[in-house]
C-alpha cells in the first residue's frame, strides 16, 4: 500500500503522533511521512497513493494555517479513489480549568473533523473517523500511551482501507 502522511507540528507532538501512524502503516519506499511545507499538491493526488493522512494539531478550533491552506488549493475530485484520514492533537477539555473555555472548546470542536470533510470534499473516501490525540498542555507533552492509541488507530485505518472499495 503506497500512503503518505502529512502533518504540521509546532512543538513536535503532532510530528510523533503522525510518525508513529506512518510506523503503524508500512515503512519506505511505500510509506513517506512528510510535514505539510514538503508536501507538494501533485504528491497528494499522485495516481498510485493509496492512502493520505492528514494531521495538525487543533488551534483555534481549526487545523494549522499551513495544514488549512494546503486542503484548500485541493480541486474537487483531486483525491478520487484515494482512502483518507485525519487526526489531531488537543487538549482533553475535561482537563481545561476554566467552565466556560471548557464550553467553548466543546461548542467549538477539534481540527480532525474538519480536516477529513476537506479530504472528503477533494473526493478522498474517509475510512475511519477523525482522531484526537491528547497533549498535557499547549505545548505537550503528549499523554501516557498516546503514541501507541495512533499506532493502533493507524493499523485500524490499514484494515479498512484494505476493504473499502
Amino acid at each position: 500500500m503506497k500512503a503518505l502522511v502529512v502533518y504540521d507540528s509546532e512543538w513536535g507532538n503532532t510530528e510523533m503522533i503522525a510518525r508513529a501512524v506512518g510506523g503503524a502503516v508500512g515503512r519506505e519506499p511505500d510509506v513517506h511521512v512528510v510535514p505539510v511545507r514538503q508536501a507538494a499538491l501533485d504528491r497528494l493526488s499522485d495516481p498510485g497513493l493509496d492512502l493520505l493522512v492528514v494531521g495538525s494539531p487543533t488551534q483555534g478550533f481549526r487545523a494549522t494555517k499551513p495544514v488549512a491552506e494546503l486542503l484548500k488549493r485541493l480541486r474537487r475530485g483531486a483525491l478520487r479513489g484515494v482512502k483518507v484520514a485525519a487526526f489531531d492533537t488537543r487538549l482533553r477539555a475535561d482537563d481545561i480549568d476554566s467552565r466556560a473555555l471548557r464550553l467553548l472548546v466543546r461548542k467549538g470542536g477539534f481540527a480532525a473533523p474538519r480536516i477529513a470533510r476537506q479530504l472528503e470534499k477533494a473526493g478522498g473516501a474517509l475510512v475511519a473517523p477523525p482522531e484526537g490525540f491528547f497533549v498535557a498542555d499547549k505545548e505537550g507533552p503528549l499523554l501516557e500511551g498516546e503514541l501507541e492509541r495512533a499506532a493502533a488507530w493507524a493499523a485500524g485505518v490499514v484494515t479498512r482501507a484494505g476493504t473499502t472499495a
